[in-house]
């Protein structure tokens, strides 16, 4: 499938060419992914998950017209992770439509050992302190010594482990029983570990990830 893609983007012709091999260097580059074939090409081992499937309803000049949308996690447990969304008449398309967003929107984490109780210098957590908004809800993950586990909601569990986050403490506001904006707050706080400048001898502190993110 993929021997048959023929990019339509700069960053698709790289890809495909074989001049760009690794995820590390486009988020360095600062060039959007607009396609998945991207993603499929330098992230082989991505997995997925469906965080929920949902009836959406529209009104329409012929009537009411009823379809599925399904809301989606991916990730390879090491670092990258993405959540999306998509709309189709039938639940199998819009699983599809949903892993494509998913991808586009994929995000390096930075991991580490950022826990005053811990130290271990592994990359298990967050690195420091994170905050994440998405409408009425708001996510904090906080570093967590190991053993700890994942302290926060179903939604943010799978999109943090999906991730490659082990341990976290986390505190949440707001409609959280809104699948997607939690998820998608947990998604904006992650994003904030790479986003955030740190100094070297921090990262050397807190056992950060860096280039392998």
């Amino acid at each position: 499938m993929l021997e048959d893609w023929e990019p339509k983007t700069r960053l698709g012709r790289l890809v495909k060419n074989g001049e760009i091999t690794d995820i590390n260097e486009v988020f360095k580059l600062g060039l959007p992914i607009m396609e998945p074939e991207i993603v499929d090409v330098l992230l082989p081992d991505l997995k997925e998950e469906v965080l929920e499937i949902k009836l959406v309803q529209r009104m329409h000049k012929s009537g009411r017209k009823v379809r599925f949308r399904a809301s989606v996690v991916v990730g390879n447990e090491n670092g990258y992770v993405g959540v999306g969304t998509g709309v189709a008449k039938e639940v199998g398309p819009a699983i599809r439509k949903a892993i494509r967003d998913a991808k586009l929107n994929i995000i390096p984490v930075r991991r580490g050992c950022g826990s005053w109780e811990c130290g271990c210098g592994t990359a298990h957590s967050v690195p420091f302190r994170v905050i994440g908004r998405c409408a009425s809800v708001r996510v904090v993950l906080m570093p967590a010594p190991r053993g700890v586990g994942l302290v926060i909601g179903d939604v943010g569990k799978k999109v943090l482990r999906l991730a490659g986050i082990k341990d976290v403490w986390s505190r949440t506001e707001g409609q959280t029983k809104t699948t997607l904006n939690f998820a998608r707050a947990t998604l904006e706080a992650l994003k904030q570990t790479y986003l955030m400048k740190v100094n070297e001898r921090f990262v050397k502190n807190v056992g950060m990830v860096e280039g392998k993110i």
